[in-house]
């Protein structure tokens, strides 16, 4: 199981339309093969920044089955316009 973390800082004033575009964008990433479950938190200290954390089978459902597929360019048109600056997205595996 990896981890993808994503922490998302939108443009201000623009929150609540975030809000409504991930919930349209959700079911792209929920149906791509791979995917696990996902988590979107809103930051409690700092004004328009989210963590968005995404249970993939393995990376490459990702990277490759993800971001390679036609659903991503959908997923990208609905939310990559909401970031300043665009986020740094990592992934992370369990150790203990």
């Amino acid at each position: 199981m990896i981890l993808e973390v994503a922490i998302l800082d939108i443009k201000p004033g623009l929150a609540v339309e975030f809000e409504t575009a991930f919930k349209t964008a959700l079911t792209i990433i929920a149906s791509m093969p791979g995917y696990s479950s996902h988590e979107l938190q809103r930051c409690l200290e700092t004004t328009n920044r989210y963590i968005l954390l995404v249970r993939w089978q393995k990376l490459e459902d990702h990277i490759v089955g993800f971001r390679q597929s036609p659903e991503y360019q959908e997923w990208r048109s609905l939310l990559h316009h909401f970031y300043e600056p665009f986020p740094t997205v990592e992934h992370y595996e369990i150790v203990c």
